[in-house]
Formats: structure tokens, C-alpha cells, sequence
């Protein structure tokens, strides 16, 4: 009977709120990026969506934080994907100014991507070397003054809360520009919405912040070993079935 209530909730209410919601955002986005500073209206607007759309999803939501984290200090903040909400959750429970490193393509979604651009959130041309570079280039350049970037080393959501193999993307960028990485773990947004389903189910999620790893004196050679240290130290904090 519940399971049934919050099918009804979901495409009678839920759905309705989330469409709204985002074109509130990204409508709010592009206004005040437009007469203001992006550095702003590029990220509070996201972080009252992502709140509003898991407390809209009925979501329990607990945050592990760390006191180790500066908030004038840059990070690349690295975590695992569990699910859509994963977004939402970002947005509105990160707690640091972050411009998303985007794919090309999704700059020609209606509307959000026109919205990202207004935000500052960095598009990746990979490719061609004239891409990479003036990615790289509009990457340094953003990523100052506190402002951090979060990526999803796996690159698409786990269908059963379980790691996949990272790519080296993150990891390259931390290296490059001197950054500290600071691992994230997800657990439980894989239950909200399961890969290639409609169906949502109330669910709680656990985001929990692992103390910053400096990459000032790594060298390339030294991403492998990164790589591995980062991607231990996500799975320590999901329970035993989803290791």
C-alpha cells in the first residue's frame, strides 16, 4: 500500500515540483549570471534546488562532514555515482562553491545548458588537442579562489550501488593544476531511482567527506597509486554488500 502512495506521489506531485522547480533554477540561473556574478547566481540557486528536490522526494538525507576542508581552498571533489539524485544531492549538500567539468554535449540541452554556460561550469573538448588545451586553460582559470570542481570518476550511475573502475580524468586535472582531491561516498542513492526504471522509492542517502589528499608533489607517474588510494578510501565508507 505505502509502495502504491508514493507511485501516486511521485508522477502526481513529485514530477510536477521537480519541472517547476528546475526551470525556476536554471530560469534564475541565467538572470542573475547575466546581470550579476556567476560565482553566486551560478551555485545558490543550485544548492536551494538540490535541497528542495530531495526533500520534495521525501529523501532522508545525512551528511558526514569534515572539519579538515577550507572553504577558501580549491578542491577537486571526487565521488562515486550511485544514481540521478546524485546531482541533487551535490547541489545542495556540498557546501562549497563547485563548477561542474560538463561534457560537450550537454551544452545543447534547452535550456540547462544555456544555464550552465551563464554559470561558469567548465564544458570538456577532448577532442581535439586544441580542445583539451583551452579546456585545461578555462579549467585553471575557474578553479581559484575557493572555487572546486566535482567529477564522477566511474562515468555512469551503479546499478546496484557497487563501484565500477575510475577513469583518470580527475585525477590527471588534481595533478595538473596542484589540487587536493577530496573523496566523497554515496551511499544509498542507487535505491531512490535504479538504473533504467521510472519507479522511485523513498530511500535514505549518506554523503560522507574523507579528509583532503594533497597532489602538490605528485608527478604523472604517481596517478595510478592516486587513483587506487582515492577509490579505497570511497569504498571504506559503503556497508559490506556494496563493496
Amino acid at each position: 500500500m505505502i509502495k502504491i502512495l508514493y507511485l501516486l506521489y511521485q508522477w502526481i506531485i513529485f514530477v510536477p515540483l521537480l519541472i517547476l522547480a528546475t526551470i525556476w533554477c536554471t530560469l534564475t540561473i541565467i538572470i542573475g549570471s547575466t546581470l550579476g556574478n556567476n560565482k553566486f547566481w551560478g551555485y545558490y540557486p543550485g544548492v536551494i534546488w538540490g535541497r528542495f528536490v530531495c526533500m520534495a522526494a521525501l529523501l532522508k538525507i545525512k551528511v558526514n562532514r569534515n572539519s579538515k576542508l577550507d572553504k577558501n581552498q580549491s578542491y577537486v571533489f571526487v565521488a562515486n555515482h550511485q544514481g540521478a539524485f546524485d546531482i541533487f544531492l551535490i547541489y545542495g549538500y556540498l557546501d562549497h562553491n563547485f563548477k561542474w567539468l560538463m561534457k560537450q554535449a550537454l551544452k545543447k540541452m534547452p535550456l540547462v545548458g544555456f544555464a550552465s554556460a551563464k554559470a561558469g561550469h567548465v564544458f570538456v573538448d577532448s577532442t581535439t588537442r586544441k580542445g583539451i588545451v583551452d579546456t585545461m586553460r578555462n579549467t585553471k582559470n575557474t578553479l581559484k579562489d575557493g572555487m572546486s570542481t566535482v567529477v564522477f570518476p566511474e562515468g555512469h550511475r551503479s546499478p546496484d550501488g557497487r563501484m565500477a573502475e575510475f577513469k583518470k580524468g580527475a585525477f590527471q586535472t588534481a595533478v595538473s593544476l596542484k589540487l587536493p582531491i577530496v573523496p566523497l561516498t554515496i551511499d544509498g542513492a542507487y535505491k531512490v531511482l535504479p538504473t533504467h526504471s521510472w519507479k522511485m522509492s523513498p530511500a535514505k542517502i549518506k554523503l560522507t567527506f574523507h579528509d583532503p589528499i594533497e597532489t602538490k608533489d605528485l608527478k604523472a607517474d604517481d596517478i595510478a597509486e592516486l587513483m587506487d588510494k582515492v577509490y579505497s578510501t570511497i569504498q571504506s565508507a559503503l556497508p559490506e554488500e556494496n563493496k
